[in-house]
């Protein structure tokens, strides 16, 4: 099991950037497949960002792709998620994800180790 903690949202307006970092305590984050999903008020969590272990295998939902970048930095036990050209539907509450198992897909119900959010707001 492994602690995930987020950090870095805020309030920026649209076309602003923010880079988001999951700082993972407990082990070693290098074995870990790291994510990054979002929540709006009243909407269900869902996908963001998918980077495999090795850094090289990653998945973005279409809304994001070109915008957002997730990277990790294993000497840090660290993962981060860069993101630029922010729109107002951006906003939502973002989760950095773990898991051990490299066949992790986009379902929330493959990922085990959750932070506790960190908030973005992007204002028109």
């Amino acid at each position: 099991q492994v602690l995930l903690v987020e950090s870095g949202g805020g309030l920026v307006q649209a076309g602003g950037s923010l880079r988001l970092s999951c700082i993972c305590t407990g082990r070693s984050l290098s074995g870990y497949v790291i994510g990054w999903f979002r929540q709006a008020p009243g909407k269900e969590r869902e996908f963001v960002a998918r980077l495999g272990r090795g850094g090289g295998d990653t998945d973005y939902e279409d809304s994001v792709k070109g915008r957002f970048t997730i990277s990790r930095d294993n000497s840090k036990n660290t993962a981060y998620l860069q993101m630029n050209s922010l729109k107002p539907e951006d906003t939502a509450l973002y989760y950095c994800a773990a898991t051990l198992s490299a066949s992790a897909t986009r379902l929330l119900t493959d990922w085990d180790n959750w932070g506790q959010g960190t908030q973005v707001t992007v204002s028109s």
